[in-house]
């Protein structure tokens, strides 16, 4: 299974973002708003970094800093992870798990197609463990539809 394969599939697809000169309270805000963890913060249509909760807790609230003063820019992370829509599964969940990071944007020629978190990455690595676990119990018992003997 691909990326694109769970962006088609994906209830919500939507991509919400904030622009970098924005404050920080505006940016959660509305991921409270939309119930969503992480924000793309675009400028010009380009992907100039991801604020996240985790952002905002180390780099704001722990620090003193006030999110109604601090812009977006002076905490994103510059340096975005991102998969591609050919990416598999399973390598996103390898990047999820190596780089300690939940969400990930999909990009193709520099354009966002879309987010997954580390939710959607579980919830089709289950999907395709359970599919292939039926297909075991069926060739065991012998129920297989496999090719005509």
């Amino acid at each position: 299974m691909r990326v694109q394969d769970l962006l088609n599939e994906k209830a919500n697809a939507a991509v919400y973002s904030v622009a970098p000169d924005q404050s920080v309270f505006e940016a959660v805000t509305e991921m409270v708003k939309k119930n969503v963890g992480a924000m793309l913060v675009v400028q010009n249509d380009e992907l100039v970094g991801i604020i996240t909760e985790r952002d905002y807790l180390r780099l704001v609230t722990v620090q003193g800093r006030t999110a109604r003063d601090t812009p977006v820019h002076e905490i994103m992370t510059r340096s975005v992870i991102y998969l591609t829509p050919d990416t598999s599964v399973e390598e996103a969940m390898a990047i999820v798990t190596e780089k300690r990071i939940r969400h990930l944007p999909v990009l193709a020629d520099d354009r966002i197609l879309g987010v997954l978190s580390i939710g959607d990455l579980v919830k089709a690595t289950a999907k395709t463990r359970e599919m292939h676990i039926r297909t075991l119990e069926a060739y065991i018992a012998d129920d297989y539809p496999g090719p005509v003997k």
